[in-house]
């Protein structure tokens, strides 16, 4: 099983700036992707921000500026990086993984996707 935990989210005001960390554990072979969804309420999970292999990046148009992606792979780990955040960037932030795990006979399966709980974060004055 391949597990993700975020952490990072909080209540800042408009202009400040936050750090979500992403960690996945478990029967990992390797991974292929790594990044962050969010959703806020009454809308779609949409897309922030993901880092691939060979350091590929993807900003959603609404953060591109604003946010960056790093990524950790000797710890399996991927960073956000938000400035100058807006009350519109307030939603529940969902790290996303996709993987090539283990199977039960402890061969490398194929690759699928992952989610973690979701942080949120909450932009306010």
């Amino acid at each position: 099983q391949v597990q993700l935990v975020e952490s990072g989210g909080d209540l800042v005001q408009p202009g400040g700036s936050l750090r979500l960390s992403c960690v996945a554990s478990g029967s990992i072979f390797s991974i292929n992707r790594m990044g962050w969804y969010r959703q806020a309420p009454g809308k779609q999970r949409e897309l922030v921000a993901t880092i691939a292999n060979a350091n590929n990046i993807v900003f959603a148009d609404s953060v591109q500026g604003r946010f960056t992606i790093s990524r950790d792979n000797a710890r399996n780990t991927v960073h956000l990086q938000m400035n100058s955040l807006k009350p519109e960037d307030t939603a529940v932030y969902y790290c996303n993984v996709e993987a090539i795990p283990f199977t039960d006979s402890w061969t490398a399966g194929e690759a699928a996707e992952y989610w973690g709980q979701g942080t949120q974060v909450t932009v306010s004055s």
